[in-house]
Parts: structure tokens; C-alpha cells; sequence
């Protein structure tokens, strides 16, 4: 169990456009990480919600049986999981089954997540990912040529929403040099009781401590020379009310307990990268060409 860290994680709000005080941006080096409250609108928040909802009420669940796993990694041998860099899929709950395989819960709450292009499909969540403000600020971050690489929507489900472990997003969207920043919505109020954030602020310094790639024709995590350990016991966590935005450092750790509580978690998580990077064709997350990546402008 991780234990409550005393560092206090500073709190700003963006103006109109979506910029940010010089503070704001000085406190986004220093901890590898940036909390703006009421970034996203109430509105903006439901919608996104019903959209979501949607895209489960017509999701075919006898189809697919795929099974996210965060924490054992199961996915990775999985093609419907391997190919959905240019698809909007979902993934099932670990517990939304029961021991005859079959689902324990209504389908509305069986959700693991939906992912990974939602931003380029699906015309509600593109008009979020592509507004102006969110624009801006990413410009403020100093990514040259910003395109968003990915999107998931997290659910969270209410008593059986899964751990996620401890990870870095560079790992996982590698790109040489390391620029990958995640961008993370609270639809709905993150609480330690429903599966908040917990972050490990200014470790982000220390660069990345393994990649997940592809070894002789298998998704594998693989170690990185000198590895930085980190010390998860100083963990702090991120009780976030709905609106927050949350930018995450790709090398910064981050964490999320299980829900075992009675209220979902709803998250949206956009994920850019520079188009003048380096983004390697062993990384697990591929695009087609008949979906190419789209300049954040």
C-alpha cells in the first residue's frame, strides 16, 4: 500500500484561452507535472460522458472478449489490443467476468477503457481534442510540432475498476528525444476512495526506467541500462474534482489504486508527441497510413 506523501502538488487555473501563468510553467519543470483546475468546461464534461456511454451501448461484447490487464500485462499478447492504434476498441474490466467466462456485471459497467484514436473517430471527442485552448497550452509546453498520438477514455467502474501500477508514459509511447506528454481529464471527481492519480513529483528527472516494445515479434518490457529506482512510498496523491486537467511529464511516475467504491472514475487521456521526434517502429502503438497523424495547431 502506497502512503500518503506530505509534498503538496501546487494547483492553477489557465485564462481564457487556455494559457498559463509563468508559475504555472516554472512549477511544470520543476515537478514533471502541471494540475489546472476547470480546464474542461461542466458541459464539455457531460458530453464527453454520454459520447463514451454510446460508443459501450453499441459495442458488441460476444464479439470480443478482450481483456485489459495493467497489471499483468495479458493485453500484450492480444492483436485486437496490438492493432488498435488507428481504431476506437474497448476493453473489458479483469473482473467483469466470472469464473464460467461469462460477464458479471452489465455491459455498461464491464469497461476497462476505449482506446486508442477516439480524438480522430469519433466526432465528440475530436472537437474536444482539437479546441483552440488545449492548442494553446500545449504550445506553452514547448512541444515543436505537437501532434496527439493517442486517446482512452479510462472508466474506472465502480467496485471493480482495476489497479494501475506504477508506469511511465514514455515507456510506453517512446520517442527519441523523450516528448511525450499526457493530458488527463476528470470527467468525474477523482478521489482516494474511487482510484485518484498518485504521482511521484520532480522524479521525472531521472529519466526512464524500462520500454515497452517489440522483441523477436513480441510486446515485452524491457529494462533500460542504468535504470533510475524510484521510491513509491513517497507517492502523492491527486484528489481532483471534475474539469481538472492534469499534465503529466512522459518520465514522470504515476499510479492508480483499484476502485472499490460505489462511484465510477470517468477519465479522458490525450497523449502528444513531436513530429520532429523520432517515434521508433518497434513501439507497440503503430498508426496505418490511412490515418496518419494530425499537426495540433
Amino acid at each position: 500500500m502506497t502512503s500518503q506523501s506530505e509534498i503538496r502538488v501546487s494547483r492553477f487555473r489557465s485564462d481564457e484561452a487556455g494559457r498559463v501563468t509563468a508559475d504555472a510553467l516554472q512549477t511544470w519543470d520543476r515537478d514533471g507535472l502541471l494540475v489546472i483546475e476547470d480546464f474542461a468546461f461542466s458541459d464539455q464534461c457531460r458530453q464527453l460522458i454520454s459520447a463514451a456511454d454510446a460508443l459501450v451501448e453499441d459495442f458488441d461484447e460476444e464479439e470480443v472478449a478482450a481483456i485489459f490487464s495493467a497489471t499483468s500485462q495479458q493485453h500484450a499478447a492480444s492483436q485486437y489490443f496490438e492493432t488498435s492504434g488507428d481504431k476506437i476498441r474497448c476493453f473489458f474490466e479483469e473482473g467483469a467476468f466470472d469464473d464460467k467466462g461469462k460477464l458479471a456485471v452489465p455491459k455498461s459497467r464491464s469497461i476497462n477503457k476505449i482506446g486508442h484514436a477516439l480524438h480522430d473517430l469519433n466526432p465528440v471527442f475530436e472537437r474536444f481534442s482539437y479546441q483552440p485552448r488545449l492548442a494553446n497550452l500545449v504550445a506553452q509546453l514547448g512541444i515543436s510540432e505537437p501532434q496527439w498520438l493517442q486517446s482512452m477514455l479510462i472508466f474506472k467502474q465502480p467496485a471493480i475498476g482495476g489497479e494501475v501500477t506504477w508506469h511511465q508514459d514514455g515507456s510506453f509511447l517512446y520517442t527519441v528525444p523523450q516528448t511525450v506528454i499526457g493530458f488527463w481529464f476528470a470527467l468525474e471527481d477523482a478521489t482516494l476512495e474511487n482510484g485518484c492519480l498518485w504521482v511521484l513529483p520532480g522524479q521525472h528527472k531521472n529519466g526512464l526506467r524500462s520500454r515497452f516494445r517489440r522483441i523477436n515479434g513480441r510486446l515485452q518490457t524491457e529494462t533500460l541500462p542504468e535504470a533510475p529506482s524510484f521510491d513509491e512510498n513517497d507517492g502523492t496523491p491527486l484528489e481532483v474534482s471534475a474539469g481538472t486537467l492534469v499534465v503529466l511529464n512522459g518520465a514522470l511516475p504515476h499510479y492508480s489504486e483499484a476502485n472499490r467504491s460505489s462511484k465510477s472514475r470517468y477519465a479522458y487521456t490525450l497523449h502528444a508527441i513531436s513530429g520532429a521526434a523520432d517515434y521508433p517502429e518497434d513501439n507497440w502503438l503503430q498508426r496505418g497510413r490511412d490515418l496518419p497523424l494530425r499537426r495540433l495547431s
